[in-house]
């Protein structure tokens, strides 16, 4: 049996520090690694096979049914193109509405037999004629490019690969700029021109030569077809912006050397920008498009207490999207002045519009309305695309309540449950809390789910996050890291002085940074829940930036290869803090093909976990295969994974009481 087994392990000096590593031979994919890894997949399988798993798994596909519309991209032939998925369908289908009706021109499921297979990004053409379009399989984002003609549905002979996260900006009908990568590189991506019919290899290089591999190019032309702009992001508190003639010409800095973030929105009457650039909450700036210089850069939105989110800008009035307290309010300003529009409920609202089209779109979602697109008219919201129909909800309370953290800092949580719910009940506390990420309001079938079984479902807006803008976000990056920790046991906390739930009740969940957050959690205040569930995780901080996208992160949680950040991270490093103790039942979620955070990190925890925890409490996980961090993701997959945790929370949690070695 392999379980908690050690192998090869390692010891190194860092610093001054000694650092034990037992179980490092847990990152080769080596014959060794792959039985053990077979063996607690079977374990967990097991384990599931004793719960109401395949009960929950049926219901969480009915509920994913429910699918949602995103807002469109309207063409300046006023062909309108958005993302839909509803009903049976295992993955969300690009569609192109033309005089009212709708038509599917990207259905991805139909590609591959497991519908694993991915539509990863698109960008239509200035008249909708063609679309670029990502494809990548296994849940890997190693996308390759290929454009679609509209007319016919049908894909040219154009295929580029090495086009992970690709950016593309059109340039005419037959050209356009985008990014792409070194082969077999997530790093050094550089902005290349492409012409329709040339073979890739000849694409000339127009940006990003001699930059930081970690530097991300993006292009941008104007409505105009006359003007380049390029937004270099350097993490996610950093960005530049240069400018030229998109027939040639050398590159002007625009915005650099500023510790700041620049979003550029191409306008046929101006370039806009947002930003936090002397406004951590953001303001809305815009220059002409002959000259973008900064010193011809105007205030069109100043700062205000509620955070900048998304503008729409058209020829007579700006359509804004702010959060206020970690929810949505959206302001229309025209000759009038300025008004705020009313949405459906306490929700996450997103605003769009295209550089040819006057049209305002609002996105809205929230814990169970599920995404939809609203046209706005006038100052009412009408209904554009929906899903054809949704679960019934009525009897689901969402209300909002704050915990005050460790050094005072108002930390907002939102708490769905049935409006007749026993309290205490079981309840799950999901968290982020980094990447200047928003935790808002949106439809969620673990939410729901959860709350059918009598469960309650809080969402923690941590620090680390931009809910309260950029200084919320600094406050949990790099040193301030503990403040992200901190602000969520001040929620669990909340929720059991509150009498929501007990420690016996609660569960951690989380995923990514989030899956860091369940596994810093447990460690430090194993007695504060019942169980975690660490989805696609963090977990080994001193050598995350070794394996697959982490070179990026770096500036959100610091190198370990300098001193000063080396010491910051071993000090909530999860897995340099497993020690013998009675933790908290663990359940481990991760996938072979994740492109972004190496399943090493699940494993290692897992091991290590497995080997200290004197509770008795199952320590399980789960390597699922044809899956990535989350992206692309059939619904079947997505079924299987939320009934599996679900199915292990309520598990965890039955007895109300710890279960004793």
């Amino acid at each position: 049996m392999y379980r908690g087994c050690v192998g090869k392990g390692s010891r190194e000096t860092k610093f001054g520090v000694t650092v034990d590593d037992p179980f490092r031979w847990l990152e080769e994919d080596s014959p060794e690694t792959r039985a053990w890894q077979d063996a607690e997949n079977a374990a967990t399988d097991a384990y599931l096979a004793r719960t109401p798993h395949a009960a929950l798994r049926r219901r969480v596909a009915t509920l994913l049914e429910t699918g949602f519309c995103e807002t469109p991209w309207v063409a300046r032939t006023k062909r309108a193109f958005y993302m839909r998925r509803e009903g049976a369908a295992q993955q969300p289908k690009l569609v192109v509405r033309e005089e009212g009706a709708e038509r599917v021109l990207l259905d991805v499921e139909a590609l591959s037999a497991d519908a694993t297979d991915a539509l990863d990004w698109w960008y239509p053409s200035p008249d909708g004629t063609r679309v670029a379009w990502g494809r990548s399989s296994q849940g890997s984002e190693e996308s390759v490019l290929l454009v679609r003609d509209v007319a016919t549905g049908r894909d040219l002979d154009d295929a580029i690969p090495d086009t992970q996260h690709c950016a593309v900006a059109w340039a005419s009908e037959t050209s356009f700029f985008y990014t792409r990568h070194p082969p077999g590189s997530p790093y050094d991506a550089r902005v290349y021109l492409h012409e329709l019919g040339r073979d890739w290899r000849d694409d000339p290089l127009v940006f990003g030569e001699g930059r930081d591999k970690t530097d991300v190019p993006q292009p941008l032309v104007s409505p105009c077809g006359r003007f380049l702009v390029i937004v270099v992001q350097q993490g996610w508190s950093k960005s530049e912006l240069w400018f030229r003639r998109v027939d040639g010409g050398a590159f002007e800095p625009i915005a650099t050397g500023e510790e700041a973030s620049f979003e550029p929105i191409a306008r046929r009457d101006a370039l806009y920008v947002l930003t936090n650039s002397g406004a951590p909450r953001y303001r809305l700036l815009s220059a002409p498009w002959e000259s973008p210089a900064r010193d011809h850069w105007r205030e069109v939105l100043p700062e205000t207490n509620d955070v900048l989110t998304s503008v729409a800008p058209t020829r007579e009035r700006i359509v804004a999207s702010y959060l206020r307290d970690a929810s949505s309010v959206v302001i229309v300003k025209d000759a009038r002045g300025a008004r705020e529009i009313a949405l459906p409920a306490i929700g996450s609202a997103t605003v769009a519009s295209s550089p040819d089209d006057d049209g305002v779109y609002v996105g809205f979602t929230s814990f169970v309305v599920p995404l939809a697109a609203f046209a706005l008219a006038g100052d009412s919201l009408t209904p554009w695309a929906s899903v054809s129909r949704a679960p019934a909800v009525d009897d689901v309370l969402v209300e909002r309540r704050f915990a005050t953290s460790r050094d005072g800092t108002r930390v907002p949580l939102f708490v769905v449950r049935k409006r007749d719910a026993a309290l205490p009940a079981k309840t799950i506390l999901y968290g982020y809390g980094g990447f200047n990420v928003n935790q808002t309001p949106a439809f969620s079938v673990r939410a729901l789910a959860f709350v059918e079984q009598g469960g309650v479902f809080a969402c923690s807006v941590l620090r680390g996050g931009g809910e309260y803008g950029e200084a919320w976000h600094k406050a949990g990056m790099l040193a301030a890291k503990q403040n992200v920790f901190d602000d969520y046991f001040a929620c669990a906390e909340e929720l059991v002085s509150a009498g929501v739930t007990t420690r016996d009740r609660l569960a951690s969940l989380g995923g990514s940074n989030g899956g860091l957050l369940v596994s810093a959690a447990v460690t430090q205040r194993p007695e504060l829940f019942a169980a975690g569930v660490a989805l696609v995780p963090l977990a080994d901080m001193l050598r995350y930036h070794l394996f697959r996208l982490g070179a990026f992160w770096i500036p959100e949680y610091g190198s370990p290869d300098e001193e000063a950040s080396f010491h910051v991270l071993y000090k909530y490093s999860p897995l340099h803090h497993v020690r013998r103790e009675a933790y908290p039942s663990m359940l481990f979620w991760t996938a072979e093909s994740d492109s972004r955070v190496d399943p090493m990190h699940a494993r290692k925890m897992a091991a290590a976990m497995h080997a200290a925890t004197t509770s008795g409490r199952p320590v399980l996980l789960r390597v699922e295969t044809k899956a990535g961090h989350g992206m692309g993701k059939p619904t079947a997959k997505v079924a299987e994974q939320i009934a599996a945790e679900l199915a292990f929370v309520l598990a965890e949690t039955e007895s109300g009481g710890r279960r004793t070695p």
